[in-house]
């Protein structure tokens, strides 16, 4: 629609389809999504991506979330969008709908900023993301993105408005997520110009899908924890929320938090939520504790990370180790994996994990062929 949806229109569009249940996507044999999606190497890299894709629809899971490479769009044009097309038909055919991700605030300053170059993609062993100086590594400064530089951003432009041209009537994409975590990186408001051109440009493509850009400090609470506190939703949060046609959100905290995020984001919207980044199991985040949570609540779900690999996201952000030497946070589980579910030969991480989502998966799709009939 060239408009925002309504509650009503929102509540049909997720009624009418089986509990959302997937994950953010890197494959396992590419140290990052730029590296996903450049040319070097792609025949080689496909193989493997495909029995990644195929091994996810044998668990039952039916989302994933992908994140667009401007850089690759830029100088990659043509290989670029026929690689995104070879992408979502491989997930089509395994019956998996697309999240397709545009503006990314979870960057790093300027000064430590580097722009991806094309070829073999170094890795750091032994970080998360595979890259030491990472938006995880807690550094001070403010996140620097492409988007601030005016001729970038008229082409970062172009390149949402061609992919949504494409896909704006395609079934096979399943979501359009505007902006991924608004104000990180220290960010602030500094892109929220951006992201309402991204929200009017997006819908006067006059797509079927909805539109949403998520929030992630709510999840932030008082340390006390007898007396636990939401942080109130800020300027440019709650600017990304009512811009939503349905409500997304990012949660790695314990299960006591995650409870009152949802009660909050109900009661305070009223429109269909997604947690779109969970499972942080060194905080607590784990699938036996929220998997249920998010079933009961009818809450879609993407959790970080499929089969283990180069970006390697099992290991913990950065920040975990720092504030931990710090006394900051203690209660932390190092002995844990952080994201992902299967480890490089594809057997689970945790067995009992996989079998907690079959089973939470099968519920959801028995429920939602009984209300069918």
């Amino acid at each position: 629609m060239k408009r925002q949806w309504t509650p009503e229109e929102a509540w049909e569009w997720y009624n009418n389809r089986p509990w959302i249940c997937g994950f953010n996507y890197v494959p396992a044999n590419c140290a990052s999504r730029f590296d996903m999606w450049q040319e070097y190497r792609h025949e080689e890299k496909m193989p493997g991506i495909i029995a990644e894709i195929e091994k996810a629809h044998e668990y039952g899971f039916n989302a994933i979330r992908i994140i667009m490479s401007f850089e690759c769009w830029k100088y990659q044009h043509d290989g670029y969008m026929e690689r995104v097309e070879e992408f979502i038909d491989l997930c089509a055919k395994n019956e998996i709908g697309v999240m397709i991700v545009f503006g990314n605030d979870c960057t790093v300053p300027k000064e430590v900023y580097k722009a991806p170059e094309f070829g073999p993609q170094h890795v750091d062993m032994g970080y998360h993301g595979g890259i030491a100086k990472s938006p995880h590594a807690g550094m001070a400064g403010i996140g620097y993105s492409v988007i601030d530089e005016p001729d970038l951003l008229e082409e970062f432009i172009e390149m949402i408005r061609e992919i949504v041209t494409k896909y704006a009537k395609d079934p096979r994409v399943e979501v359009w997520d505007v902006f991924n975590e608004l104000g990180n990186g220290r960010r602030c408001d500094k892109s929220v110009p951006a992201m309402e051109r991204f929200f009017e440009v997006i819908r006067s493509c006059d797509p079927i899908q909805p539109l949403t850009a998520c929030t992630w400090l709510i999840v932030r609470w008082a340390r006390d924890p007898l007396n636990p506190k939401l942080q109130p939703l800020n300027a440019w949060e709650r600017r990304a929320l009512e811009l939503s046609d349905i409500i997304s959100y990012h949660d790695y905290r314990t299960l006591d938090t995650s409870v009152m995020v949802i009660d909050y984001l109900k009661k305070e919207f009223g429109r269909p939520l997604l947690n779109t980044e969970w499972l942080h199991r060194i905080q607590h985040n784990t699938v036996q504790t929220h998997l249920p949570l998010f079933f009961l609540e009818k809450v879609g779900c993407y959790h970080w990370g499929f089969v283990a690999g180069l970006n390697q996201t099992y290991e913990p952000w950065d920040s975990n180790w720092t504030n931990y030497y710090k006394g900051v946070e203690t209660d932390v589980d190092f002995t844990k994996w952080q994201h992902d579910i299967l480890r490089p030969n594809f057997r689970p991480y945790d067995p009992r994990e996989m079998e907690t989502f079959q089973k939470y998966i099968t519920l959801a799709k028995a429920q939602f062929e009984a209300e069918k009939k």
